[in-house]
């Protein structure tokens, strides 16, 4: 007992001077004008690219010691390509807007009070993320240029894969002279940190979980601290009847297959009655010569029996695989209904020519991004002109869908008077 207690102390305590370093490096951030932040993000690209061999090797060593499925493997891997596209991401957030430089309302009182709301960092934030290495990056990336210092804490199994982009991180921060600090990671794996990360009241401003079911879960019952939640992406992609066949199988299979490990996948297909007889085992077809597996109700089976049954729970589980649900429904309100019985409020998306009834159900969905005649898997934080992403947040307070610089700003208020007093 007596040493658990003191591995927990020790855990507070580097948690303790890591919150320090960073609230240090995140009051000086924010007095720095936008180009002295996008100045480091571009440094940092480069020392990105020049450190390509020492990234990739170290993500080779995680590989080598991952035992997952493919599709999470997937989620691991870095290659030549991926990297380039981290380094990219992190000059297109560079491109963007300063989002601290925004006045967002201003107005007059009738005594001649001027207020002014200010955009303002939130201070220090808390990443703790699973399996991808790029979501460091992109973290660190909107964090710096939002004015945020971020301590981030990836999977184990990504471990090496992390310290290698944090070390270009900072080398970036370093050649533009801004606080190297801005940007840690825990020196080990243990769990220690995370739950240490929960308690840092005082040192952390908001913790964001990007993860499975059970991380989130986790961080919002052990939390002290406030909690920016990345559900699960339990996305249904709806066909209605009045869709065009070849536009709803090209889409299906890139919001399915383009990368079944990524939050932004549909899970389940609901097909309208009037059409699936003629077109579901079109889709089918399709999707099985992408390898993908499948889990169909009662009345998808009536018309291919083939496809395995699906139990209930399977129409609430994120498989992050290559494996899809189905269900024909009797029209949009049917499908709305079982997204709002089975769907995580992530990404929903209709495909029809009908706009009255595309309108209709973009109305009435509640879903952080809901998309018309678009693959689901364009809910990304890069795909909507973020540069990057920190997360998709499907909460109901302060910010929902893809996480880019600008919503990971706060504000102020500014009051101006010429000797007002309170009557």
């Amino acid at each position: 007992m007596r040493r658990m207690i003191a591995e927990l102390d020790n855990f507070a305590a580097t948690m303790g001077t890591m919150g320090r370093q960073a609230r240090t490096a995140a009051t000086a951030l924010a007095k720095l004008p936008g180009t002295a932040r996008d100045e480091a993000l571009r440094k940092a690209a480069m020392a990105m690219r020049l450190a390509a061999p020492d990234i990739l090797a170290a993500n080779a060593r995680d590989m080598t010691k991952f035992k997952g499925s493919p599709a999470f493997g997937d989620r691991l891997l870095l290659n030549e390509s991926r990297l380039e596209a981290m380094a990219r991401g992190l000059d297109e957030v560079a491109d963007l807007p300063d989002p601290l430089s925004r006045t967002l309302a201003e107005w007059t009182r009738p005594n001649g009070l001027r207020i002014a709301r200010i955009a303002q960092p939130i201070g220090v934030l808390g990443m703790i993320y699973e399996s991808r290495p790029n979501v460091g990056a992109d973290a660190a990336a909107i964090a710096i240029k939002s004015g945020n210092a971020i301590i981030l804490r990836g999977g184990s199994e990504s471990f090496h894969s992390a310290q290698a982009i944090q070390n270009a991180m900072t080398a970036g921060l370093k050649a533009a002279g801004l606080p190297e600090n801005a940007v840690q990671i825990p020196p080990s794996t243990d769990r220690g940190f995370v739950a240490a990360m929960l308690a840092a009241v005082g040192h952390i401003d908001l913790i964001i979980p990007r993860g499975g079911k059970a991380l989130v879960e986790r961080v919002q019952l052990e939390a002290r601290v406030p909690v920016l939640s990345h559900a699960q992406g339990l996305n249904h992609t709806y066909i209605h009847e009045a869709a065009a066949p070849e536009m709803a199988r090209r889409i299906l299979a890139n919001a399915k297959m383009r990368r079944p490990g990524v939050c932004g996948a549909t899970e389940t297909l609901l097909i309208d009655a009037a059409i699936a007889p003629s077109l579901l085992p079109v889709l089918v077809k399709d999707l099985s010569a992408l390898n993908c597996s499948f889990k169909a109700d009662e009345r998808a089976r009536a018309i291919c029996p083939e496809l395995p049954a699906a139990r209930a729970e399977d129409f609430d589980t994120e498989w992050l695989d290559a494996v899809l649900n189905i269900a024909v429904v009797d029209g949009p309100n049917a499908a709305l209904t079982h997204v709002m019985m089975h769907g995580s409020e992530h990404t929903e998306a209709i495909i029809t020519q009908d706009e009255q009834v595309a309108e209709a159900y973009l109305a009435r969905s509640t879903a952080a991004v809901t998309l018309w005649n678009a693959s689901t898997q364009f809910c990304d934080g890069g795909e909507f002109g973020f540069g990057a992403e920190i997360g998709i947040a499907t909460g109901h307070i302060h910010a929902r869908g893809p996480i880019g610089p600008e919503q990971l700003t706060t504000f102020r208020y500014v009051v101006r008077g010429t000797g007002q007093v309170r009557p």
